[in-house]
């Protein structure tokens, strides 16, 4: 099963600093058959004007993925943890038994990238944060564990994945025009959800543009074409 989510269809919330752009329900906008896919409950497609971000505010119980798409995010914490985030790298914050933090665009230029919320496994435990680069040449034609429950596990092969505490992988792969990527589930009844970040992709016999949403299970295997230079994210959970 593969349903199409074009952008125009998915929830919106202009704040002047921030527009975003919501895949699931979150904060104003409700849609009880978009509250979560699996596992994966938020997906926020944001941008964020220079020079603003998101003030100091609590989370607890969720693994919390950011993926940069250009510009770059300054991420600061109640744990002491600070760090920037450029286009094409990945943060992760584990919020635990809870944490506060602020992310803010602190560039001469828009930021804009996808906010990844995905349930764990279990409740509770010491928050968490971690940052690191993931150079797209090495996603080239495949798709590249970037975050994932099974991180550093070799016999997954997502060694080197930022570590989430939960049964779920966040990919990302670049695809030149005309050339196809496969990604094969451990089970068919996993719940993915790919976005392309930029490019027209197609799967199946149904076409996306970039940052449409496909929510797909109960598929052995999907393979993606690109219609033209396409960058790609792709959840993978329980």
């Amino acid at each position: 099963m593969i349903e199409l989510r074009p952008f125009e269809s998915i929830g919106s919330a202009n704040h002047g600093w921030l527009d975003a752009h919501h895949h699931f329900s979150f904060a104003g906008y409700h849609d009880p058959s978009r509250v979560n896919w699996g596992a994966l409950r938020v997906w926020n497609d944001d941008r964020i004007a220079p020079k603003s971000g998101f003030p100091t505010h609590p989370h607890q119980d969720m693994e919390i993925i950011t993926y940069v798409r250009t510009g770059a995010i300054t991420h600061r914490d109640s744990m002491g943890n600070e760090g920037r985030t450029e286009a094409g790298d990945v943060q992760v914050m584990s919020a635990g038994r809870g944490v506060a933090h602020s992310e803010f665009n602190l560039e001469d230029e828009e930021c804009t990238l996808f906010q990844i919320w995905i349930i764990p496994d279990q409740r509770g435990g010491e928050p968490g944060w971690g940052a690191r680069k993931f150079p797209k040449g090495d996603r080239a034609g495949q798709f590249v564990p970037l975050a994932s429950g099974a991180a550093n596990d070799d016999v997954s092969g997502d060694d080197g994945a930022l570590p989430i505490r939960t049964d779920a992988r966040v990919l990302g792969a670049t695809v030149k025009a005309g050339e196809s990527v496969t990604y094969t589930p451990a089970q068919a009844d996993r719940h993915l959800y790919l976005v392309p970040a930029t490019g027209n992709i197609r799967v199946g016999d149904i076409e996306a543009k970039a940052r449409d949403g496909l929510a797909i299970t109960k598929e052995d295997s999907i393979t993606i074409t690109a219609l033209e230079d396409s960058e790609l994210v792709l959840v993978d959970a329980a």
